[in-house]
């Protein structure tokens, strides 16, 4: 299982300064890492490990499962990787942009929409004053409808 770095996320701007970074902390940077790397970096969007692990559907090399798992843990204990669950599927990882991130999430079409934390402030200070709740969504995102499929569902049953 892995565990959230306890630490500031740290951005990488590429392959290589994600290579360079990992080096100075002592960390070798195998063919293996270099190649999760890679893939994270070309979809810039929270990906399962299967999705890593088959290449993004061949665009990069297949890789062992269990070696992706392990690359991501230790991608994430260096501040480069974040994972976080969005809705009842496995664990999505991404790279970490040395920003802080929250996500809301379709359960419709499971579209994924990054926002600024700021953006929530209003919804963490309601849940604070009606129940005294410090609510962060970093991890878990907030689960609804988007506006797409929200129309689309009001068209469909406007019009049956």
């Amino acid at each position: 299982m892995t565990v959230a770095h306890p630490g500031p996320a740290v951005a990488a701007r590429d392959v290589e300064s994600a290579a360079a970074l990992m080096r100075e902390r002592g960390l070798r940077v195998s063919a293996a890492r270099r190649l999760v790397l890679e893939v994270l970096f070309a979809t810039r969007e929270p990906v399962r490990a299967e999705r890593i692990a088959s290449g993004l559907e061949g665009r990069f090399p297949r890789s062992d499962l269990g070696s992706v798992y392990r690359n991501l843990e230790t991608l994430e204990q260096v501040g480069l990787v974040r994972h976080l669950h969005l809705g009842h599927g496995p664990g999505l990882y991404a790279l970490a942009d040395g920003r802080p991130s929250e996500y809301l999430l379709c359960e419709s079409c499971d579209a994924v929409r990054v926002v600024v934390p700021a953006q929530l402030d209003r919804v963490r200070r309601l849940l604070h004053e009606r129940f005294g709740f410090e609510a962060r969504f970093s991890h878990f995102p907030i689960v609804g409808t988007c506006a797409d499929c929200a129309r689309r569902a009001s068209a469909e049953q406007a019009d049956p």
